[in-house]
This record gives structure tokens, C-alpha cells and sequence, in this order.
């Protein structure tokens, strides 16, 4: 079988899996990248140690998750050098996390010169997105000068739980359409279309679409410049509050949707409100989604929250009875990969629990041919 390690660095973290065929040999997060009197000093150390304590004993291929592909990578790619510069190129896009990704892909080609490498991009799925999804109407000259487009995030993770629904429902994969809500600390919605993602919440950056752990989501434009004007905020401050401070954190004082529920169910306030606006626009999305397909065969919930709170599932699609969409209580307290809805539902919901580094390591093994 074929050896493929995956090594998926985020912003303070290393997650890391290393397969043989379908079947997992060893797996661990390296965590606190970078705090005092945390983990390791920076990546490189990170991935250094992880490469160290694995028995890479006949390794296919090393996959490396990249956050942003920009337009130039629509799939995944083999690394070389001028892979590594075009990344580059793509930081101011992606400034938290492209350099931890490169990170990984230099200490990997250190260690491993002889072993195929490659980037598999969470913009890429979103590649299939018509111009009209991903054009924003400003001024086309200053779009293009400074890349102002819909990218959209979490590519890897909608492609995987698509696949995954079409598996579970015996349906192929190029004939269903299929909702899939990423509802984690980050959070977003994507159209799947045969296949293809027709519509996805996040934009240029995380920041758009719907309400996050600490992220605002959609938002009007003239707050930002209330709050430059108003307020005299700089713009680093305010990049900060809707990135850092907001979402369930800034309504709630807590990024936890745990904790968010335990407080709503004991009658405060605040949390009952957050929980409202998180529901109603998960809501608006799947609506405005279900109009752009035309037909619903599916809608998958995945990621911590989306797997794991049931309120949420069931407070996000009620009201969309004549949709075809309803919710069994029942089934809906369930664990583990399931099927939510009634039995004869139009449309089918699910619980699915997401797996982006077997999505890495499954786009990894097509592209070296193993």
C-alpha cells in the first residue's frame, strides 16, 4: 500500500497523519507553536520534530494543506521551486496562514529531497465558482490590480463531505447537489453542484459569510468606516475586532458554541440572542443556496459545531417544511455519521463528520500516481 503523510500547519498548530492506504499508522497535533513556555518556537521546529519521531519507512508522497491558491492553482500541484515562489507571491491574500503552510513544505523538502510533494489548496475547490459568484461589483480595474475577487475557504473539507454524502446515500457523486454547512470556529457554506461548487459564504478572505467563533461575518461595509471616522479606530484595530472579537465571542464574551448553549438553556440573554443570529443566518444561506440549485438532494452538517450541536441543526433549517427540508428529533441526537431527516424527507440531511487530511492524502496519491 502506498505511505502518504499529510502535514496540515495552521496559524499556532501542526496537525499531522501519516497513512498507509486508507488506514491511519500514527497521528498527533503539535499545539502552542510559538508561546512562551509553550511548543516549539516556530514551524520549522514543529515539523522537524514531527518528521523525527515517524517511521517514514517507504513513503510515497508528503501532502501539504496550503490555505491560498490565488487564481493560478485550480487543483493540487507537485511541489518544485517555482510552485514555492508562486506561494509566495500569495501571502498578502493569506498573511496568518501561507507562511506556516510554506513553512512545512521547506523543512519537508529538506528532509525528504527524494519524496514527492504536494500542495492541495483550500481555495482550489472553489475554482469552479462562475464569475458571477465570485465577482464583487467594485470598480473591475481596481479589482484586478489587487486580486479582489471570492476565493473561498474550506475547500477541502466541502469537497470531502460532499463525496462522502453521495457515498452514504448511493447516489453518484456527478448527479447530486448538495448543501454542506463547515460549522467549526471557522464557518462557512458551499453549493456542490454534480460535483462542483457553485456558491460558497467565505470571500476574498475567512472573514465573509456566516457568524464564526470570533469572526463577524457578512457585515456591512460602512461599519468599517463608521468605526475609522466615528470611533478613530485604525485599520489594524478594526482588522482585529471583526477577525478576533467578534462573532459568538464579541456577543457573548465566549467562542464556544458549548458554552453558548449551556448559557442559553440557563436563560441568558446574551447567549440567546447569539444562538438566534448564528441560526438565522445559517438559514438565510441554505435558502439563498437552495434557489441558486434549483434542486436539493442534500444538506450535510460537519466540523465541531456542525457535527455536535444538535440545537443548532435543528434551529437552522426550521421553517423550510415546504422546502422539503425537516429535521427528526429523534435521529438528530444521534452520533456519528447519520442520516437526520424524517424517513421519505424530499431532501436529505446528514451529520457527517469531515476528514481533510484523508481529502489531502486522497488528492495527493492522484497527483503522484500512486
Amino acid at each position: 500500500m502506498s505511505r502518504i503523510l499529510v502535514l496540515n500547519s495552521g496559524s499556532s498548530s501542526v496537525k499531522y497523519r501519516l497513512y498507509d492506504g486508507d488506514d491511519v499508522l500514527d497521528k498527533g497535533t503539535v499545539e502552542r507553536i510559538g508561546e512562551p513556555g509553550g511548543g516549539p518556537a516556530d514551524h520549522e521546529s514543529a515539523v522537524r520534530e514531527i518528521i523525527g519521531r515517524l517511521d517514514l519507512t517507504g513513503l510515497s508522497g508528503v501532502g501539504h494543506r496550503v490555505v491560498h491558491g490565488g487564481r493560478k492553482f485550480s487543483a493540487p500541484v507537485r511541489i518544485d521551486d517555482a510552485v514555492v515562489t508562486a506561494i509566495e507571491d500569495l501571502v498578502p491574500l493569506a498573511p496568518l496562514h501561507n507562511p506556516a503552510n510554506l513553512a512545512g513544505i521547506r523543512v519537508a523538502r529538506e528532509a525528504l529531497p527524494d519524496t514527492p510533494q504536494v500542495a492541495v489548496f483550500d481555495t482550489a475547490f472553489h475554482h469552479t465558482l462562475p464569475e458571477a459568484a465570485a465577482t464583487y461589483a467594485i470598480d473591475k480595474a481596481t479589482a484586478e490590480r489587487y486580486d479582489v475577487r471570492r476565493y473561498g475557504f474550506h475547500g477541502t473539507s466541502h469537497a470531502y463531505v460532499s463525496r462522502r454524502v453521495a457515498d452514504l446515500l448511493d447516489r453518484p457523486y456527478d448527479r447530486i447537489n448538495t448543501i454542506t454547512l463547515h460549522l467549526g470556529n471557522g464557518a462557512s457554506a458551499c453549493a456542490v453542484q454534480g460535483g462542483r461548487s457553485v456558491a460558497t459564504s467565505m470571500g476574498m478572505s475567512p472573514l465573509e459569510g456566516l457568524v464564526m467563533g470570533t469572526r463577524s461575518g457578512d457585515l456591512d461595509p460602512t461599519v468599517i468606516f463608521h468605526l475609522r471616522r466615528e470611533g478613530g479606530m485604525v485599520v489594524d484595530d478594526i482588522d482585529d475586532l471583526l477577525n478576533h472579537r467578534s462573532g459568538l465571542l464579541g456577543l457573548t464574551g465566549v467562542n464556544d458554541m458549548r458554552e453558548v448553549l449551556a448559557r442559553r438553556d440557563s436563560g441568558d440573554p446574551d447567549a440567546t440572542l447569539a444562538f438566534d443570529v448564528y441560526c438565522r443566518r445559517i438559514t438565510g444561506y441554505v435558502g439563498a443556496y437552495y434557489a441558486l440549485l434549483g434542486r436539493v438532494d442534500a444538506i450535510a452538517f460537519t466540523a465541531g459545531v456542525g457535527e455536535h450541536a444538535a440545537p443548532v441543526r435543528a434551529a437552522s433549517l426550521a421553517g423550510l417544511e415546504r422546502l422539503g427540508v425537516a429535521v427528526d428529533p429523534a435521529r438528530n441526537d444521534g452520533h456519528g455519521d447519520r442520516l437526520v431527516s424524517p424517513d421519505g424527507a424530499e431532501v436529505a440531511v446528514l451529520v457527517v463528520g469531515t476528514d481533510e487530511e484523508r481529502e489531502i492524502a486522497r488528492e495527493t496519491r492522484e497527483v503522484i500516481g500512486v
